[in-house]
C-alpha cells in the first residue's frame, strides 16, 4: 500500500473496479443478445423473402404476416438495446459534474486574473 492511500481509498477503488466490471459483463450480455437478435432478423428476412416467392395461398400469407410481426418485434429490441435511458442518465450527470467544475473553475481563474 503507498504510504499516502487510505484504507478508504483502497475501498473506494475497489469498488469503483467492481462497479466497472460488473457494466461490463452488461455491456457483453448485451452484445451478445444484439448479435443473437440481428442473426434471428437475417434469418426471418431470408425466409420471407423464400415465402414471398412461393405461390400465395392463406397458410403462406399468415407465414409472412407472423414472420413479419416478429422482425418489427426484433427490430424494436434492437433499437432500445442500442438506446437505453439509464445510459443516458449516467451522460447526464456526468456532464452536470464536468460541467459544474468547469463553470466553478472558470470563476476562479477569472477572479484570480481579474
Amino acid at each position: 500500500m503507498p504510504p499516502d492511500s487510505t484504507p478508504d481509498d483502497e475501498l473506494d477503488f475497489d469498488q469503483s473496479l467492481q462497479a466497472v466490471e460488473q457494466s461490463l459483463q452488461m455491456l457483453k450480455a448485451r452484445y451478445s443478445q444484439v448479435q443473437l437478435d440481428q442473426q434471428r432478423q437475417q434469418q426471418l428476412q431470408q425466409r420471407q423473402r423464400d415465402l414471398k416467392q412461393a405461390r400465395p395461398n392463406p397458410a403462406l400469407q399468415r407465414d409472412l404476416k407472423q414472420i413479419q410481426q416478429q422482425l418489427d418485434d426484433l427490430e424494436l429490441a434492437l433499437e432500445s438495446r442500442l438506446f437505453s435511458w439509464s445510459g443516458l442518465r449516467e451522460v447526464f450527470w456526468q456532464a452536470v459534474k464536468f460541467g459544474g467544475l468547469g463553470v466553478m473553475l472558470g470563476w476562479l481563474l477569472k477572479s484570480v486574473a481579474g
